[in-house]
């Protein structure tokens, strides 16, 4: 499900700024973006939001500001030593004076450098850094919890509707068969009487029971109504356990089998209808639940 979460804390001298966007995706792909330098952080991130989202596309930002300390940096005196020394030799070489300011001094490259450990670095953010993307977490589940509410909403209906739709089919299936033999009958008497054989019952009879036992569609019908059971039970949270995302696109794949079988047996015009319409309610069905856990 879509949703964004965000948060900021401020302690000890660090600011965090965390933030988290999610779109729909059947599996969890997981991108993150940090402040440089602080790339060991990203593992435990990355754990924190696994612990909570198991699908969509998730995006975070987490920026990391730390106010600087004199006690964070310190000069590195043997290479100031010899970058003063080349000046020395290069002026009294060219006749020229010390044109060089210490402020100049203290730009070149590694002459100022961290007297703190990354690692150290690292560890002093830590704490703040976990608070901030929990909390961005908490701020976006509460969003994803909204749009939740309103998916399962608009599946309990989409369910209903295939209920509806079955029972229509089942309510159709036996007249397939007695038009089957109606239309049987009138077509084989127009033969018989025009080539003047006489008709057999027995033999109507047996065409009659072969079409019946190819288009026979009543196994499909009972377990596609015991998909949907299942599904409206994970709807309303019974047996509930991690995944029922997958379990209701599971429950989805087999009802959509059930009215591919459906279609190809039934050998009926006004059941083709149905099965058209229970497809597209299906397919409406299979996009939400991609998006569920």
């Amino acid at each position: 499900m879509t949703g964004f979460g965000g948060a900021t804390v401020r302690e000890n001298g660090v600011s965090i700024f965390a933030e988290i966007k999610t779109v729909n995706n059947r599996y969890l792909k997981f991108s993150l973006r940090t402040t440089d330098g602080y790339s060991a952080l990203e593992p435990a991130i990355e754990n924190l939001v696994r612990e909570i989202l198991r699908r969509g596309t998730v995006t975070m930002n987490v920026r990391i500001l730390r106010e600087d300390d004199a006690a964070d940096y310190e000069i590195n005196e043997p290479l100031l030593t010899h970058y003063l020394q080349q000046l020395r030799r290069l002026n009294a070489k060219l006749g020229l004076d010390d044109l060089v300011s210490p402020a100049q001094l203290l730009t070149l490259p590694g002459v100022t450098k961290e007297s703190i450990p990354s690692d150290n670095k690292t560890n002093l953010v830590r704490p703040a850094v976990e608070t901030a993307v929990k909390k961005a977490l908490v701020e976006l589940q509460t969003m994803r919890q909204n749009e939740g509410a309103s998916m399962i909403a608009d599946l309990c209906e989409n369910s209903r509707l295939l209920i509806e739709l079955i029972d229509k089919v089942t309510f159709r299936a036996p007249e397939v068969s007695e038009q089957f033999r109606l239309r049987l009958n009138e077509r084989i008497g127009k033969i018989m009487t025009e080539q003047k054989f006489p008709l057999d019952p027995a033999d109507l009879i047996r065409e009659v029971a072969l079409f019946v036992d190819r288009s026979d569609i009543s196994e499909e019908i009972v377990r596609f109504k015991s998909h949907t059971t299942q599904f409206d039970a994970v709807l309303r949270g019974e047996n509930s356990k991690d995944g029922c995302g997958r379990r209701l696109d599971f429950l989805t794949q087999e009802m959509f089998r059930e009215v591919n079988t459906i279609g190809s047996k039934a050998n009926d015009a006004e059941i083709t209808k149905f099965v058209v319409e229970l497809k597209i309610v299906i397919e409406r069905i299979r996009e939400m639940v991609q998006n569920v856990e």
